[in-house]
């Protein structure tokens, strides 16, 4: 028996050798199973052996163990776990890095202003958009803007990724906690926080999408470009969404001419304007002071200087330079688009739109805005043309004193530098808000005989064809006349073609062409009288007939040449188109006037001297100057104008110590009336008229001003020539005293009268012994009542309304300082007349009125 195993001692035994592995409670002689032959054997015992445990995918609580190891997790498990939990993590990150995209400041504010200067570089209005933001490139933002930014803000901006992991653990505990939220922490985050304006709510979600962007700006995106962003997009106070904006609220400047103390001034605004603004904001804190808010502004800055030294961003001597506060100035209040500030800011938009081929500024990139556009006009010359205007209409004009004569009454202005072409000042109405049309720019109103140096003009350039040659050789053979030439001043005049018969109109009727007041002037019985003084009367039939002998084709080309646009022109087929049936604006009218006032050197009008963007300036104009008329030309006209202000209609122009050239206007039916004179450094169009100006009204209607201001007929030597003294009066204060060039002779003595037979009489009388000099005076050689004798220096009072004789009326005009009106054909007055005059046809820019 020394090989047969012990048995079991007892049950217990057998029960824990089974717990150990057995297949049966009681081993046996023959094996583990009870009955003899093994466990399958016929001695098999009761119990039977444990199947192998199904295998779990995670082991926990550990098989095989007991009592507390059972609960200890394998280094298996834990390492997996942590592998696990660190690729959620990365796959979490990775769709949200995928789902973000980098945010574009350009698109985050697509409703920019743009920005008007006046012509000193001052802003003029901020407009176009709800925020005042300009985005400018990095070029255009000085160096020690940056770094003083960085300096203060983000010293490692530069190097780090873009996120600063231990603010952001902060700001995430603060918002889940409910705590106080906190921005970004590096000039990323900053950026990425501007950009996202849309969404500024104070959520977890946020936070953790801006951590993801924050990410992605940081690896994808250029750091001078993400600096960039930043300074445009961030918030320096005074409504000013970056940089630029910011440099205009504060300093009045672009932010590129910013130096280092204004820069270091302006990223203390940063930390948040109410509290660092000088100008102090005490509806908002009571603690904001100025004097709390200066102080705080001025350790800021020293501090951000300072540190720009300590990070080699600044010398230390440059440094030194600021040490007090930079001269900042008042913030601007919100300005609405009224007063002129309307007409001004549609005539710039205007002039860039409808020369968009030169500006590159269409409609589309106005209204995207984000420009900066440097107008030509002058605050000061606005404020004053506004102000003698408004001192003209208040103590003359009243609607409800006279409510049928003096409502609807319209004024309308603008002032040209005659070297340039630039539009120095306008006058467009009341009120932009108030009325919509603006009236130096466009009216429909006709200019009256302020077309006669024109007239004169291609006379001395051209001169007047030769009578004794047919059509073809006449426009060949000409002689340029002299301002001495001899015309015939006589009412109801037989207007004639070059080769002497009279001009007849396609009904075959005769042209009568009628003086202002049926006024015969010049000595009877032919009423000869020269140019110069026909221009200082403003005779009529002088001026037509010239027109003809001239030619209406080359009339038409001389005002062409002086800038007037042909859209603005009436018909040149009738005699009366050189007495002005055409309406330019008082805009196109001061430039072609300004033309001879610079020796006949031509310029366009133009309103937008300079227009930046982004990207830096983006049109700047250039002087196209052209040469129309020969200085001799002009300044002879110049020379005759001069004597229509020193002694004609146009006295109420007169500047002390100042030569002035100007002419009057009044138009038949006294329904507009002008004055157009200028200096040698600036050329002003004043009109006057009255409209029934319904601006939802498809058709407006000119009215007559007989009785309007108290006055029984408006003519240009009237209200329009006093605003013009007025204005020009305080516009030239100051500047030198200039005077006209010397005109050279020129042309040849048209007409002259022949030397007449010396006849022996011991009783000469004055009658009978012509003048040798054929420039004889108005009240010599005139047998009806003068303008003089019926209107007093400047016309005014006049009585006879005129223009009523031979042939219609209201086709044209003239003015004589008391005197004016134009007669026509009926059939010219039915197509060419007064319902011209009624239509609007544009402005200066946008449509035909120049």
């Amino acid at each position: 028996m020394g090989g047969e195993e012990r048995p079991y001692g007892g049950r217990a035994d057998a029960r824990r050798a089974a717990q150990r592995g057995g297949g049966s409670r009681r081993r046996t002689p023959d094996g583990p199973g009870r009955g003899p032959g093994g466990p399958n054997g016929p001695g098999r015992g009761r119990g039977r052996a444990t199947p192998p445990g199904k295998k779990r995918l995670i082991d926990y609580p550990r098989a095989g163990k007991y009592g507390a190891a059972r609960w200890v997790p394998s280094w298996k498990l834990v390492s997996g776990l942590f592998i696990g939990f660190i690729g959620s993590l990365v796959a979490v990150a990775g769709i949200g890095y995928a789902m973000v995209s980098v945010p574009n400041v350009a698109q985050t504010a697509q409703a920019q202003n743009n920005v008007y200067y006046w012509a000193d570089g001052t802003q003029m209005v901020a407009t176009g958009g709800e925020t005042n933001r300009q985005i400018v490139n990095l070029s255009q933002i000085p160096q020690a803007m940056r770094y003083a930014v960085i300096s203060q803000e983000n010293k490692t901006f530069y190097t780090d990724s873009g996120i600063d992991p231990k603010g952001i653990a902060r700001a995430v505990f603060n918002m889940a906690t409910g705590g106080q939220t906190q921005g970004g922490s590096t000039i990323t985050q900053q950026y990425v926080k501007n950009a996202r304006l849309d969404d500024q709510s104070q959520t977890v979600s946020r936070k953790f999408k801006e951590i993801f962007i924050s990410i992605k700006v940081g690896a994808t995106v250029k750091k001078d470009d993400i600096l960039a962003g930043y300074l445009n997009s961030a918030y320096y106070g005074r409504n000013a969404y970056g940089i630029q904006a910011a440099a205009r609220a504060y300093f009045d400047k672009d932010a590129v001419k910013l130096n280092p103390g204004e820069c270091a001034f302006l990223a203390a605004m940063l930390k948040g304007a109410t509290y660092y603004d000088p100008e102090g904001a005490t509806s908002i804190d009571t603690s904001a002071t100025p004097t709390a808010n200066s102080a705080r502004a001025l350790r800021q800055m020293q501090d951000t200087l300072d540190k720009m030294v300590l990070y080699n961003h600044l010398s230390a001597s440059e440094r030194a330079k600021y040490t007090t506060l930079p001269k900042w100035k008042n913030s601007r209040s919100n300005t609405r688009l009224s007063g002129q500030v309307g007409y001004l800011v549609d005539l710039a938009n205007s002039y860039l739109v409808t020369h968009s081929d030169k500006t590159h500024v269409s409609q589309d990139v106005l209204q995207r805005g984000g420009l900066s556009i440097y107008t030509t006009f002058q605050k000061k010359k606005v404020d004053q043309l506004e102000s003698a205007v408004k001192k003209v209409q208040q103590a003359n004009i009243k609607p409800e004193k006279r409510p049928k004569t003096d409502k609807f009454v319209q004024f309308g202005g603008a002032s040209v530098n005659p070297t340039s072409g630039a539009i120095e000042a306008i006058y467009g109405g009341e009120d932009a808000t108030k009325h919509f049309t603006d009236n130096a720019d466009q009216t429909g109103a006709q200019v009256g005989s302020t077309f006669k140096p024109f007239v004169l003009a291609a006379a001395m350039k051209w001169g007047v064809r030769n009578k004794d040659l047919g059509p073809e050789q006449a426009q060949d053979e000409r002689t340029v006349v002299s301002p001495k030439s001899l015309y015939s001043g006589k009412n109801k005049l037989k207007i004639k073609n070059y080769d002497g018969t009279v001009w007849t109109d396609k009904d075959d009727k005769e042209w009568l062409q009628t003086n202002d007041g049926g006024e015969s002037v010049g000595r009877a019985p032919d009423y000869k009288i020269d140019l110069r003084e026909a221009m200082r009367e403003s005779v009529n039939s002088v001026y037509v007939q010239l027109g003809m002998d001239v030619g209406l084709d080359k009339v038409k080309q001389s005002v062409l040449d002086a800038g007037i646009l042909d859209s603005s022109l009436a018909s040149s087929a009738f005699p009366s188109f050189s007495i002005g049936t055409s309406d330019p604006s008082a805009i196109r009218m001061a430039g072609a006037y300004a033309t001879f006032a610079a020796s006949g050197k031509q310029n366009d009008p133009y309103s937008v001297d300079k227009v930046t963007s982004k990207d830096g300036t983006t049109y700047q104009h250039t002087k196209a100057t052209k040469q129309p008329y020969t200085s001799a030309v002009a300044d002879n006209v110049t020379d005759v104008l001069k004597t229509v202000v020193d002694k004609g209609t146009g006295t109420a122009a007169r500047l002390p110590g100042r030569e002035v050239a100007g002419k009057t206007g009044t138009t038949d039916g006294n329904k507009s009336a002008w004055f157009v004179g200028y200096t040698p450094q600036l050329s002003t169009a004043i009109g006057m008229y009255r409209m029934d100006d319904d601006e939802k009204s498809k058709s407006r209607t000119f009215l007559e001003m007989y009785g309007t201001g108290g006055q029984d007929k408006i003519h240009g030597a009237s209200f329009p020539a006093e605003i013009w003294h007025d204005y020009m009066a305080q516009a030239l204060q100051g500047q030198p005293v200039e005077s006209f060039p010397t005109p050279e002779p020129i042309g040849e003595v048209v007409n002259a009268a022949p030397s007449p037979s010396v006849t022996p009489s011991p009783t000469p009388s004055l009658t009978q012994s012509p003048s040798p000099t054929p420039t004889p005076t108005r009240s010599q050689l005139t047998a009806p009542p003068t303008p003089s004798d019926t209107c007093g220096n400047f016309g005014w009072g006049c009585t006879n309304n005129g223009g009523n004789n031979n042939g219609g009326t209201d086709t044209g005009g003239t003015d004589t300082g008391g005197t004016g009106g134009v007669t026509s054909s009926p059939t010219e007055s039915a197509g060419n007349g007064n319902t011209r005059g009624n239509g609007n046809n544009g402005g200066l820019f946008g449509g035909p009125n120049g």
